[in-house]
């Protein structure tokens, strides 16, 4: 059973990303998804969450209306579309699974991908 997170990079200010995690070993539309991402000298936060079904989504403060969070069940992945990033945004994004609604903290999760770097710098 193994997440892979990826698709980080280096992206100015103001610019895109879509960073993705792949599941292997398990059937990732029987979990709910969270991205976390931890910044240098910062916890580790939650950023976004999506149901089992993709039917539902949380985000937190600092990403809603510029992050969003989508499954695609046919390729057993889940990717987070963010857009206007910001130098703040800088951090290594992980990717989480748990077989129940998605949660705000990380040690409800079960298993966990490896994280990818994403920096916003211009």
């Amino acid at each position: 059973v193994q997440l892979q997170a990826s698709g980080g990079g280096l992206v100015q200010p103001g610019g895109s990303l879509r960073i993705f995690c792949a599941a292997s070993g398990f059937t990732l539309d029987d979990y709910a998804i969270g991205w976390f991402r931890q910044a240098p000298g910062k916890e580790r936060e939650f950023v976004a969450g999506i149901s089992g079904s993709g039917g539902s989504a949380d985000y937190a403060d600092s990403v809603k209306g510029r992050f969003t969070i989508a499954r695609d069940n046919a390729k057993n992945t889940v990717f987070l579309q963010m857009n206007s990033l910001q130098p703040e945004d800088t951090a290594v994004y992980y990717c989480a699974a748990r077989r129940a609604i998605w949660s705000r903290r990380g040690y409800d999760y079960d298993y966990w991908g490896q994280g990818t770097q994403v920096t916003v710098s211009s």
